[in-house]
């Protein structure tokens, strides 16, 4: 699982919701200027640890599309390809959208 740093303290259900039985990776595209630093992690995730799916769980809010568009570009560069499911938390912490993408 890719989250966003700001879902955890929206969603009291976080843990056990959304992390069981998942590794976790942390991301803020707002805060974080070395969006590349991202790609290449993601990809080595991909190719090399050969993970079978990518949940990405992102915020209602517009800075929180860029992980997505970060989790795409990985994915368009990487050797494999995973299938990705995005998660989308209301400011409340309630799951507003489930896709896959």
């Amino acid at each position: 699982m890719l989250a966003a740093d700001c879902t955890a303290f929206a969603s009291g259900e976080f843990h056990s919701r959304f992390l069981k039985g998942k590794a976790l990776a942390i991301a803020c595209p707002k805060l974080d200027s070395n969006t590349q630093s991202y790609i290449d992690k993601l990809i080595e995730l991909i190719d090399v640890a050969q993970i079978d799916t990518l949940t990405v769980l992102i915020m209602e809010v517009p800075c929180c599309g860029g992980l997505v568009r970060i989790v795409q570009m990985a994915r368009e560069e990487a050797k494999r390809n995973v299938p990705v499911k995005v998660i989308v938390l209301s400011v409340q912490g309630d799951v507003k959208k489930e896709e896959w993408i």
